[in-house]
C-alpha cells in the first residue's frame, strides 16, 4: 500500500513536467537560477521546515523575527544605508512597492488626493499601488536613453508639489534594464519635502556588486540624499526560493505609517508590519538559509558570472543579422530589437522551440516590441548554446516573415469597446482568430504551440484593450474543477 499523500505527490510531479524549467538557466523570465544544486536545497529544506510557522506574531516565533532582522542588515551593508536603517520582509516585489506607496500616502494624511511622480518604465505594480491606494499617478515620459528625464520629472512634481507625496525611479527598470538618474532626482524631491522610492527589486542584490567588480553603475543607493526606501527582492538575484522580497526605510520614521495596529475588537489586538497577518515562516526561512550560505563572497562569484554571462550575450548578438540590443544594459536584463526582416514574436516562438524562453514585451508608444532577458548565474554555461539558438531563430524568422493580423480580426479589435467587454464579444475574438472553434460547444480554452500571432494580436490593441482581452482571457481560464 502507497504511503499517505504518494499518490498526489506523484500526480504534482506529473503535473509539474508541463512548466516552464526552473533549473538549467533557460527560462530568462520569471526564474533566477544560481546553477547551484546545494544552494537550492538548503532553501529547499530551509521552506519546508518552516512551512508550518506563523510570522504574524514576532513574540511566539522569534527565530523568524531574528532572521528578518539579519537579512535587512545584510542588506543595509549592500545598499550603503545608514545607522537609522530599518526593513521588512515582504512576500515579493509588488508587496514592497504597495508598501512603498500606502507608507507615503500615509505619511502624509492631510493631503487631499495625493499624488506620485514616476517615470514611464516604472513596473506596472507602481500603477497597481496607484489603483488600490488612491493615489494619482503621474506618469512621465523617458528620455531617448530609457531613463527617467530629470526635467521632465521635477516638472511634473513642480506641477503640483502639495499633493505630490512619493517619486519613483527604478535601478534597473524592468523594460530595458538601465538605471534612472537617481542623483538627479532624489535631492531635488528632499528638497521638496517629498519622499523618493527606488525600485530596485530586479537589481538590488546585484548592481552593488557590479560596482564592486569596477563595472560603471549610476549612484541609486542609500548614499544618494534624498533616498528615503529601496525595494529588493531576495527571489531574484539572492537566488532564494520564491517569494520574499525586502523593504528598507531610511529611518524608522519613514517606516511607521507602513504598520497596521487595531484593538477596537474583542479579539487578538492585530499588529502588521505588511499587508499580510498570517504569513507562512517558509520563505523568511528558505531566503535567510541561503543568504547565510553564499554570504558575500558567494554573491560576488555570482554576480561575476552574470555579468560575464550578459556580457557575451550583448557582444554575441552584434554579430546577428536582424537583431540589436536596445541599449546597453546597466544589470542584468538584456532588450533585443529586430529589424523589418522579422519581428520579436516568432524570434521567442523559435526559441522556445530550441529549448529556451524568452519574453516578448509589447511595443509601446512609438517604440516597438522588444525580447526580453533576464539573465541568471547558471545561463553563462550555456551561453554558446543560447547565442547559436538565438541565430537560428532570428533565420528562421526572417524566413517566415514577419507575422500578420488578418485584417478582419483588426478591424473586430478596433471595433470592441474595452470598458464594455462582454463575453459574447470575447468569445467572438476568439472564433475571429481561430483560437477555438464554436466557444459555447464546451471546447476548452488553450493556447497553441506558437504564441506570434496571439501575441501580434495583442500588439495591435490598444493598452487598454489589451488590459480587456487578458482580464477575459484569464478569467476563462480560472474556472473550478469538479
Amino acid at each position: 500500500m502507497n504511503q499517505p499523500g504518494t499518490d498526489a505527490l506523484d500526480r504534482l510531479l506529473r503535473m509539474q513536467a508541463a512548466d516552464l524549467p526552473v533549473h538549467g538557466g533557460r527560462t530568462l523570465a520569471y526564474v533566477y537560477d544560481s546553477g547551484l544544486p546545494d544552494v537550492d536545497r538548503i532553501g529547499r529544506e530551509a521552506v519546508a521546515a518552516y512551512a508550518g510557522s506563523n510570522g504574524l506574531d514576532p513574540t511566539a516565533f522569534p527565530s523568524l523575527l531574528q532572521m528578518e532582522n539579519d537579512l535587512v542588515g545584510f542588506a543595509a551593508d549592500l545598499l550603503d544605508a545608514p545607522d537609522t536603517v530599518v526593513g521588512t520582509v515582504t512576500s515579493g516585489g509588488t508587496e514592497s512597492c504597495l508598501l512603498a506607496v500606502q507608507g507615503a500616502r500615509d505619511s502624509r494624511p492631510r493631503v487631499d488626493r495625493p499624488r506620485m511622480v514616476v517615470p514611464s518604465t516604472v513596473h506596472a505594480a507602481f500603477l497597481k499601488a496607484a489603483h488600490y491606494f488612491g493615489v494619482e499617478a503621474v506618469v512621465v515620459p523617458v528620455g531617448a536613453d530609457f531613463r527617467a528625464d530629470p526635467t521632465a520629472m521635477l516638472d511634473a512634481i513642480d506641477a503640483d508639489p502639495d499633493r505630490t507625496v512619493l517619486v519613483v525611479v527604478s535601478a534597473p527598470s524592468y523594460a530595458h534594464g538601465v538605471v534612472d538618474p537617481v542623483a538627479a532626482i532624489a535631492p531635488a524631491a528632499a528638497a521638496r519635502g517629498i519622499r523618493c522610492h527606488v525600485d530596485a527589486c530586479i537589481g538590488g542584490w546585484v548592481l552593488p556588486y557590479a560596482a564592486r567588480l569596477g563595472r560603471e553603475v549610476p549612484p541609486w543607493t542609500f548614499a544618494v540624499e534624498g533616498v528615503t526606501s529601496i525595494s529588493v527582492d531576495l527571489h531574484k538575484y539572492a537566488y532564494a526560493p520564491k517569494g520574499t522580497s525586502l523593504l528598507l526605510h531610511r529611518t524608522p520614521g519613514h517606516r511607521r505609517p507602513q504598520y497596521f495596529a487595531h484593538a477596537d475588537w474583542p479579539g487578538y489586538t492585530m499588529l502588521n508590519s505588511t499587508m499580510q497577518s498570517t504569513k507562512s515562516g517558509g520563505p523568511l526561512a528558505g531566503a535567510w538559509a541561503v543568504v547565510q550560505s553564499l554570504g558575500d563572497t558567494g554573491y560576488e562569484l555570482l554576480s561575476r558570472e552574470v555579468f560575464e554571462a550578459v556580457d557575451a550575450i550583448v557582444a554575441g548578438s552584434t554579430d546577428i543579422a536582424g537583431i540589436s540590443v536596445l541599449t546597453p544594459p546597466d544589470s542584468t536584463l538584456v532588450a533585443l530589437g529586430t529589424d523589418d526582416t522579422c519581428d520579436p514574436f516568432t524570434v521567442c516562438d523559435e526559441m522556445a522551440a530550441r529549448g529556451w524562453y524568452v519574453q516578448p514585451q509589447m511595443s509601446y508608444d512609438d517604440r516597438p516590441a522588444t525580447i526580453h532577458l533576464s539573465v541568471s548565474a547558471a545561463t553563462l554555461s550555456g551561453v554558446d548554446d543560447l547565442l547559436a539558438a538565438l541565430r537560428q531563430s532570428v533565420a528562421a524568422a526572417a524566413a517566415a516573415g514577419p507575422v500578420t493580423v488578418d485584417a478582419d480580426v483588426a478591424a473586430f479589435i478596433e471595433a470592441l469597446d474595452p470598458t464594455a467587454l462582454t463575453d459574447a464579444d470575447f468569445d467572438g475574438l476568439l472564433v475571429a482568430a481561430g483560437l477555438v472553434g464554436d466557444p459555447t460547444g464546451g471546447a476548452d480554452l488553450t493556447l497553441p504551440d506558437r504564441m506570434a500571432d496571439v501575441n501580434a494580436m495583442l500588439d495591435l490593441a490598444s493598452p487598454r484593450m489589451r488590459e480587456a482581452l487578458l482580464v477575459a482571457f484569464l478569467d476563462r481560464l480560472q474556472r473550478p474543477t469538479r
